[in-house]
C-alpha cells in the first residue's frame, strides 16, 4: 500500500494536494475489491473517447483499484442499424429488438466490448471480457419489444474470479433467459441492478457531456435531491435525456444507503472525479438539507464550535463569536457541514467560516452548501491563507482574487474597483477567532 501512496502521490500533483490523493487512497483502500466501484461507459464515450478510458483505467488499475466497468453501444448499433437500412423503433425509451435487429446488436456489441478489452491490454491491463454470464433475465414484452429482457437477478460470480485474479471485468448489456435466450438490456436498467447486487463504494456514469449540463451548457457541479430534484424538474431546459438520467438516478440512489452518490463525468476527467474534493462533473446524491438560520442560537453554537475545531484542527478563542454581526448560519441537517456569513461591508456578505468535515467532502456536501450560499448571497467575499488546500478551490468559485502578506482575498458578485478595494482591506482586518496564530481559515 505505500507504494501505492506513493504512486497516487507522485501522480496526482496536478491534480490536487497529497492530503487530498492520501485521504481518498485510505478510504478506497479500506473497500473490498469487488466492491471499488461500477464505472458505466456510454456508448459514444466508447466510440468518441476510447484512448482517454483506457488511460484513466489503466490509472486505477496501478493503483491497485479494480473498478467494474459495464458498457453500452447504442450509437454503434444505431450506425450499423442505419448502413443496413434498418429503421430504428423505440418504445418508453427501449430499444424494440426484434430477431433481425438482436442478429446485428450482438456482433456490434462484441466488437465494442472487445474494442475496450484490447485497449486496456495495450497499457498493460489485464483485462477480461465478460458479454454473457452475469445478468439473469426474462423478457419484458415478447410481443412488443420482442427481445428485450429484464434483470432477474446478477451473477457475481464471474467478476468475483475476474478481480480475483487480478483482472478487470468489462461487462457488456446482454442477459440470457434460463434457456440460454440471448436478450437487449437496458444500459442504465443494467446498472441499476449490478449496483445493487455489489454496493459499491462508488457509482460513475461516464458521458460524452461529462456531467448534467445548465441552460448554458455548463456543467453542474452538484446536485441534491433532497433539495434540487422538484425544482430542476420544473425547469422548461430539464427534458429528454437529461430527465431520464435525473429520474433513473433518483430511483437508484433510493434504493442506495443514504450517504451514496452518482458521479457524471467525462472519460478525461475521471481520475479527478475519483480523487479530488472538488471532482469534475456532475455529483449527485440523496443528500441531507441545508437549513438557514438567522443567528447563532445557544443551541446550535456548540455543535457549529465542535465542526469548526475539528475542521480546522484549532481552538476558538473563548468569546469568539461576540462582535460578530450574524446574517445567516447554513447548515447541513447533520452538522457535518456549515458556513458563517456575517455583515460585511457595503451591504455585502462576509463569508467568516466555511467547513466541512473530510468524511463529507468527497460526498458533494462542500458544494450543495457552496449553491445555498450562491442562491442566498449574491455578493460575497472572503479570504483563505495561501497554503490552504482549500484555496485552490475557492478559485474556481471566485470572480477575482488578490493575494497580499499571504492571504487570498476573493469576491463574488461585487462591481467596481472602488467597492473592491474595500472589501478586500476590511477582510485582511478581520479577526479569525482563533487562539494561535491566523491560519488556514
Amino acid at each position: 500500500m505505500n507504494e501505492v501512496r506513493e504512486v497516487v502521490i507522485e501522480l496526482l500533483g496536478q491534480l490536487g494536494s497529497s492530503r487530498e490523493a492520501r485521504q481518498y487512497i485510505d478510504r478506497f483502500s479500506q473497500v473490498e475489491e469487488s466492491r471499488f466501484a461500477v464505472v458505466k461507459v456510454g456508448g459514444a464515450v466508447l466510440r468518441d473517447s476510447l484512448e482517454p478510458l483506457a488511460t484513466a483505467l489503466a490509472f486505477l488499475h496501478r493503483l491497485g483499484l479494480h473498478p467494474v466497468v459495464l458498457h453500452g453501444a447504442g450509437p454503434q448499433l444505431d450506425e450499423a442499424m442505419a448502413e443496413r437500412g434498418m429503421e430504428m423503433e423505440k418504445l418508453s425509451g427501449l430499444r424494440v429488438t426484434t430477431e433481425d435487429v438482436m442478429a446485428v446488436a450482438r456482433p456490434v456489441i462484441h466488437r465494442a466490448n472487445l474494442g475496450l478489452v484490447e485497449a486496456l491490454e495495450r497499457k498493460g491491463v489485464k483485462a477480461r471480457s465478460l458479454v454473457h454470464g452475469v445478468f439473469r433475465a426474462s423478457l419484458a414484452d415478447r410481443e412488443r419489444l420482442g427481445l428485450v429482457g429484464r434483470v432477474e437477478g446478477v451473477d457475481p460470480e464471474g467478476l468475483q474470479s475476474t478481480i480475483g485474479a487480478g483482472a478487470m471485468p468489462v461487462v457488456a448489456c446482454l442477459g440470457e433467459s434460463p434457456s440460454g435466450q440471448a436478450m437487449n438490456i437496458n444500459a442504465d436498467e443494467a446498472a441499476r441492478e449490478l449496483v445493487l447486487a455489489l454496493g459499491p463504494y462508488k457509482v460513475i456514469f461516464l458521458t460524452s457531456t461529462g456531467g448534467l449540463l445548465d441552460p448554458n451548457g455548463r456543467v453542474l457541479s452538484a446536485i441534491t435531491l433532497e433539495e434540487d430534484y422538484d425544482e430542476l424538474m420544473a425547469q422548461p431546459w430539464v427534458h429528454s435525456g437529461m430527465r431520464l438520467k435525473l429520474e433513473e438516478i433518483r430511483n437508484l440512489l433510493e434504493e442506495l444507503p443514504s450517504d451514496a452518490s452518482v458521479s457524471i463525468t467525462s472519460a478525461e476527467n475521471l481520475t479527478r472525479e475519483l480523487f479530488t474534493h472538488t471532482g469534475a462533473g456532475t455529483l449527485v446524491r440523496r443528500g441531507e438539507r441545508i437549513l438557514e438560520h438567522p443567528a447563532v442560537t445557544p443551541k446550535l453554537r456548540r455543535p457549529l464550535e465542535v465542526l469548526l475545531e475539528a475542521s480546522f484542527q484549532r481552538t476558538l478563542r473563548t468569546g469568539w463569536l461576540e462582535g460578530r454581526r450574524v446574517r445567516s448560519l447554513l447548515m447541513a441537517d447533520s452538522g457535518r457541514a456549515a458556513a458563517l456569513v456575517v455583515e460585511g461591508t457595503g451591504g455585502a456578505g462576509y463569508l467568516d467560516k466555511f467547513a466541512v468535515t473530510p468524511e463529507a467532502q468527497g460526498e458533494g456536501l462542500a458544494n450543495a452548501l457552496w449553491q445555498a450560499l450562491n442562491s442566498r448571497f449574491p455578493k460575497l467575499y472572503w479570504r483563505s491563507q495561501v497554503a490552504n488546500p482549500v484555496t485552490s478551490w475557492y478559485f474556481r468559485r471566485a470572480d477575482t482574487s488578490f493575494k497580499r502578506n499571504g492571504w487570498v482575498v476573493f469576491t463574488r458578485g461585487i462591481q467596481g474597483i472602488e467597492e473592491v478595494n474595500r472589501v478586500v482591506n476590511d477582510a485582511l482586518e478581520r479577526d479569525s477567532g482563533w487562539t494561535e496564530l491566523e491560519s488556514g481559515e
